[in-house]
């Protein structure tokens, strides 16, 4: 049975009509999204040109860096590009590659981050097995795991948003294409398929949120036979994982696990996983992370100030 497609493209209502609105979220998403990329890729090159890039907790974290740059650049650059239009339209095509790439970037985040707890569990409740338990060639393995579980998880989703038939309205009210304001504009009947929708992603992030906080219970219950230095310091990197769960998942959780439907509310929680989470991960890693401010400080300081740079600097400017 052919699939009836009378849209070529969706027209996306955004985040408000007024336009005075449109240019204030204009100027602060846009702040956003420069510093969430000069953030994480200061992360990036500071890990890459250290040695902390040999240590399994820098090297997830890297690639959750990489993963926040991919994640949200599938979504804000159309957002602050769309509020500087009257008319937000993307086309069919371009709708459902959003749909994939948005649901493998952010499982590939979620597996990394699911890998960065086992890492820690690791270091904090098994400290004399953890350089064997935690060599490069798992972490390399764990990696890939993440990125085929992401895969696992977003083909699914895409295969149901392609084979969606839509022919009559085409808005969606939203700022991005998802599956669940796509199910609201198809011309069929959708429940069977928001079930499903809700198995492969709400349920999916509830049960990796249970694990992850399991396992930060049994790692803080662990903290008490650490001495006082020990337990500081694995408190401070805890708590930055914890805050980094609770902000990306505690909406997701909210918008996909519950019946097949779309509320106004939803498009100012999507902003948290999608832009606010993403931009605050680089400071909530580094603020507390003593080594990771040492890095930068060791590489940044000498390339920007060191005698050298300043004389070279001076020639270019000349």
């Amino acid at each position: 049975m052919k699939i009836q497609r009378n849209n070529s493209e969706f027209i996306l209502l955004g985040l408000s009509y007024d336009q005075n609105v449109q240019i204030f979220c204009f100027v602060l998403f846009l702040f956003c999204y420069i510093a969430l990329l000069a953030g994480n890729l200061l992360i990036l090159v500071s890990i890459w040109c250290s040695p902390l890039y040999h240590q399994p907790m820098y090297y997830f974290l890297s690639h959750l860096s990489s993963m926040d740059i991919c994640y949200t650049s599938t979504v804000t650059p159309k957002l602050i590009a769309d509020l500087l239009v009257e008319r937000k339209t993307i086309s069919y095509s371009n709708c459902m590659l959003q749909v994939f790439t948005m649901h493998f970037f952010g499982g590939t985040e979620i597996f990394i981050i699911t890998a960065m707890a086992f890492d820690r569990y690791a270091a904090i409740c098994r400290p004399l097995h953890y350089v064997i338990i935690m060599n490069r060639t798992r972490c390399h393995l764990l990696v890939l795991a993440a990125w085929a579980g992401a895969a696992i998880h977003a083909l699914p989703l895409f295969s149901t948003a392609i084979g969606l038939p839509f022919c009559g309205p085409n808005e969606i009210d939203h700022y991005f294409c998802d599956i669940f304001p796509l199910l609201k504009v198809a011309c069929t009947d959708t429940y069977i398929t928001g079930v499903l929708v809700i198995a492969f992603s709400g349920i999916f992030g509830l049960v990796t949120f249970i694990i992850l906080f399991v396992s930060y219970g049994i790692i803080l219950f662990t903290l008490r036979n650490l001495s006082a230095e020990g337990r500081r310091k694995a408190l401070s990197t805890c708590w930055s994982h914890i805050t980094v769960v609770v902000l990306f998942f505690g909406p997701a959780i909210f918008i996909y696990l519950r019946p097949p439907t779309t509320f106004p509310e939803d498009k100012i929680l999507a902003l948290f996983y999608t832009i606010i989470s993403p931009m605050f991960n680089p400071l909530i890693y580094t603020l507390r992370n003593s080594e990771m401010k040492k890095a930068m400080r060791t590489f940044w300081c000498p390339l920007l100030f060191s005698k050298k740079h300043r004389v070279n600097l001076k020639k270019f400017i000349a």
